[in-house]
């Protein structure tokens, strides 16, 4: 089995920036030391990666659509489409990504949710599906954003009335609902998540700070979108936002946050204080619309039309933002540009604070990973992990994307995996 080397690199690992090498055979990233002792045998093919930075490949756990594809038509969902966006999102670091379906009817569910299957990545057929995010619509009407108001639902007696709506949980990784829905806390979150292993996260809503606290007692771990579709933060009561500060919430597991750093839908100064309050749980995500990676005009949500100008989507005739537009690589890159310019601000020009880069990139690799419990195979550069990572300059653009240790896309020949092979490849 061929044993691949990849040199002159700076790799993120344990939450840190090291200088080593990486070592895969069969997709997985293995350690060395027990190639050198035990098996006493060289790489077969070494790669000379040029000091670039080596980081895992980003994961997105809010994603509506991109390149013209919508998750929620009923019209185009498809294997096949979903394959196609897995393809494409590899050109701007995705390797894992988990499509979500916003509110719609119980028939648009049961038409679209059996296409949507997880399945393994690879080279060829892009980023690995993670399952499927069901964004409401048991959510409040008060905070449904860009939602339709017909499609929501309220107070369901049980859990048999969600699975009625959505056909099945097959297949299911993430469900969003609003906490403050009567049944909600008492019997559906601890339904989903101990017989359904499902991630509730809680979004759309009015709740207050106490009944998100009741909600993550019963089972709920993440925040969809923080400071969206919510309540703002307020003194006397902070809303879920006031989640994040909360000691009234278990100490077994972190409580995670869905953050859009597209410049838009969170103000740079909400990025720092969210970062600086629970920097732990902060998962970037782009809640992106088919319009990614599309110029400016009209294109279709679910049931909704949305117009696409300056980088700002909104439901076509209001101001309604409906997603974002910016992929997931740029959700990065606005982070470390927000976390430095509050550096700036306090003491003027520094140096690039080298733990920010970490920091930044572990919100979009090893927390949504840790949201799905797949911390030890997904969003680290970890021995015995899946070999999915990506080679950033440093101005975090990315360079190549691999997948199980095979180049799924490159910005160039230059980067492409036979100029990187080095002469002392045995191969």
């Amino acid at each position: 089995m061929t044993l691949f080397r990849f040199c002159n690199c700076t790799l993120i690992r344990n939450h840190a920036l090291i200088v080593d090498d990486l070592w895969i055979r069969h997709g997985k990233i293995i350690d060395p030391e027990k190639v050198f002792f035990d098996e006493r045998i060289q790489a077969d093919v070494e790669y000379d990666c040029r000091g670039v930075l080596v980081a895992p490949g980003y994961i997105d756990l809010q994603i509506n659509g991109a390149f013209g594809h919508d998750f929620s038509s009923p019209d185009e969902a498809s294997e096949e489409m979903l394959l196609l966006v897995a393809q494409k999102l590899t050109a701007h670091g995705v390797t894992a990504f988990v499509p979500t379906v916003v509110s719609s009817k119980p028939e648009t569910y049961k038409a679209v949710l059996p296409k949507y299957k997880r399945r393994a990545g690879s080279a060829k057929d892009g980023a690995t599906i993670l399952g499927i995010h069901i964004e409401g619509p048991f959510i409040d009407e008060k905070k449904r954003g860009a939602h339709r108001t017909d499609f929501l639902r309220t107070a369901p007696n049980g859990i048999e009335d969600l699975l009625s709506c959505y056909g099945s949980f097959n297949d299911v990784s993430i469900i969003t609902i609003a906490p403050e829905i009567p049944n909600m806390i008492e019997t559906v979150i601890p339904e989903l998540v101990q017989k359904h292993n499902i991630v509730v996260s809680v979004g759309h809503s009015i709740a207050s700070l106490d009944i998100g606290e009741r909600a993550v007692c019963a089972g709920a771990r993440f925040i969809t979108h923080l400071f969206n579709a919510m309540l703002p933060f307020h003194h006397r009561d902070p809303g879920l936002v006031g989640l994040l500060t909360s000691h009234r919430l278990p100490t077994t597991s972190i409580v995670h946050y869905g953050l859009i750093a597209d410049g838009i839908h969170t103000h740079s100064a909400a990025v720092r204080l969210a970062h600086r309050v629970h920097p732990q749980g902060l998962v970037l995500v782009t809640d992106a619309v088919p319009a990614l990676g599309l110029p400016d005009g009209t294109y279709h949500m679910g049931a909704e039309k949305i117009l696409v100008e300056n980088k700002r989507a909104t439901i076509a005739g209001t101001q309604t933002l409906c997603g974002s537009i910016a992929s997931l690589a740029e959700c990065v890159q606005n982070m470390r540009q927000a976390l430095l310019d509050g550096e700036i601000s306090k003491h003027g020009e520094v140096k690039i604070d080298k733990q920010f880069v970490v920091e930044c990139i572990d919100a979009a690799t090893l927390h949504p990973a840790s949201v799905l419990h797949i911390e030890n195979q997904k969003g680290t550069l970890s021995f015995g992990a899946d070999a999915d990572f990506i080679f950033l300059d440093d101005k975090l653009n990315v360079l190549s994307t691999f997948i199980a240790g095979e180049q799924a896309w490159t910005v160039n020949d230059s980067w492409s995996i036979n100029n990187l092979r080095t002469k002392n490849s045995s191969q």
